[in-house]
């Protein structure tokens, strides 16, 4: 199913705020490699409650639980071509 970025980024917070497990596929900004990662929401471990020194939102990223590195990552909205949540699929056009 083809859905747009706003679309994509609706499901993953959707998904975060109920703490489901689910796959996104994105171009990484740094070197600009594809990155694949199984991710989820609701995490609180290692949470100091200092909080984020910015703000994930103003650089258009969007931060969940890595469970495969065990740590916080951050998605790069502007760059994400797949979202999978439920084993339903969404390529995510431009």
């Amino acid at each position: 199913m083809n859905i747009t970025v706003t679309e994509a980024v609706q499901k993953i917070e959707g998904a975060k705020k109920t703490g489901r497990i689910f796959s996104v596929t994105f171009i990484k900004r740094t070197d600009g490699s594809q990155r694949e990662m199984n991710c989820r929401g609701g995490v609180t471990k290692g949470l100091t409650g200092a909080g984020s020194s910015y703000d994930p939102s103003a650089y258009s990223l969007i931060t969940v639980w890595d469970m495969q590195k065990r740590n916080y990552r951050n998605i790069n909205c502007n760059t994400i071509t797949r979202v999978v949540i439920d084993g339903v699929t969404f390529s995510v056009i431009p």
